[in-house]
């Protein structure tokens, strides 16, 4: 079954877009990585520095290979310091409700 990765960011005072940006480049080989089914990056309209990525991921195995991925990379690295505080990931399963 799969697993939905919800990914909070607040980036830096104004940088909201720039973090977006980022994103843009970064995505297209997350879309490319195994296990990925869809990925989403959302901007809340009253706090633009606000994002969310919203990943939906064959198991938490892949996102979690993924994830060591990116940090071995240096991504994670990065994106910590384009925000404030550290990132939340969180891991949902889909229900049937």
């Amino acid at each position: 079954m799969a697993v939905i990765v919800i990914l909070e960011v607040k980036a830096k005072p104004g940088t909201g877009n720039d973090l977006v940006s980022t994103f843009k480049e970064l995505l297209p080989e997350t879309r490319a990585y195994e296990g990925i089914i869809d990925i989403n990056v959302l901007q809340n309209q009253d706090d633009p520095d606000s994002l969310i990525a919203y990943e939906r991921w064959e198991t938490r195995e892949h996102y979690e290979k993924y994830l060591a991925w990116r940090t071995e990379t240096g991504v994670i690295d990065a994106l910590v310091e384009a925000t404030v505080g550290e990132p939340s990931i969180r891991y949902f399963d889909i229900t049937d409700a």
